[in-house]
């Protein structure tokens, strides 16, 4: 039920549209769409805001208020009316049902957990006939396992097993919050305390981001050992995300792709020397 007194309002006024004629439809639909008479818009939406509360009821179940699903479905009115096509000769309900529907399940989807589900035409299909596919596979004389309900629907909406199962977990029980205290505990120890983090402590990536920094000045001092065609050659070959080939430099450079072996092995090589006499212990971890 619709709580607020605009909303009963805009209930009552839509009940009392009046209906359209097809051809008085078919008229108001060119004026909107040739002309953009605001007018003419008007007395569409406003004929079909019945169509948008009855399909608004049928939602009603997924905790939702109303109101709510009532002006998303409004939302989905407007925009099947921007897109009609009055020249089709379909009528603007049957046109406009689709919208409506998406517009609602849409909303729903992305208010009914606060856990964000997939929004795929897969996800959307599990998730708005799932129950309504285990209520008629339960109605059988035996009991159906979830691996056989799980299977069935799987083939019934053209999705995996997999997907079945994990739209099941989440539709069969609520959000909990990860601050929320533990059930038989004092209040001090929350959820979120047992969730175990993969990611380095901060300690480590202070000591990774200096550890960094300092190879980084080491290496730009070795740099300068080079002369300026070795220092292309490693720029080129050994300091991009992707390297350039050997043939490719030996064509930029106007040498043999053998030559340029060469002077990078030459030029790795005085790089050692380089960083060796900086730090004496990398000769030990470069043998």
């Amino acid at each position: 039920m619709i709580e607020d007194t605009a909303g009963r309002s805009m209930v009552r006024a839509a009940m009392k549209a009046p209906y359209l004629e097809r051809d008085e439809e078919h008229v108001l639909a060119l004026r909107w769409k040739e002309d953009q008479d605001q007018q003419a818009l008007h007395r569409i939406t406003v004929a079909h805001m019945r169509l948008v509360i009855s399909m608004a009821s049928k939602f009603r179940h997924y905790g939702l208020p109303l109101g709510d699903l009532v002006q998303e479905g409004h939302v989905g009115l407007l925009e099947a009316a921007a897109r009609f096509e009055p020249e089709r000769e379909v009528r603007f309900s049957t046109y406009a049902t689709w919208w409506i529907r998406a517009s609602m399940q849409d909303y729903i989807l992305r208010n009914w957990s606060i856990v964000r589900g997939g929004t795929s035409s897969a996800q959307k299909a599990l998730f708005f006939n799932l129950r309504r596919l285990r209520a008629r596979l339960a109605n059988g004389a035996e009991p159906i396992s979830n691996a056989t309900l799980y299977r069935e629907v799987s083939v019934a909406l053209g999705v995996s097993e997999a997907d079945v199962a994990m739209m099941d977990s989440r539709l069969s029980a609520p959000d909990s919050s990860l601050n929320a205290p533990l059930a038989d505990d004092t209040g001090t120890t929350e959820r979120m305390d047992f969730l175990v983090s993969d990611d380095p402590l901060p300690d480590e990536v202070a000591g990774d981001t200096i550890d960094v920094e300092r190879r980084l000045v080491w290496l730009k001092a070795a740099l300068r050992a080079l002369n300026a065609r070795e220092l292309r050659i490693i720029e080129e070959r050994r300091l991009r995300d992707e390297g350039a080939t050997l043939e490719a430099l030996g064509e930029t450079l106007g040498i043999s792709k053998e030559r340029v072996r060469q002077i990078e092995a030459r030029a790795m090589e005085k790089l050692k020397v380089a960083l060796v006499k900086q730090n004496p212990e990398f000769e030990t971890q470069a043998a």
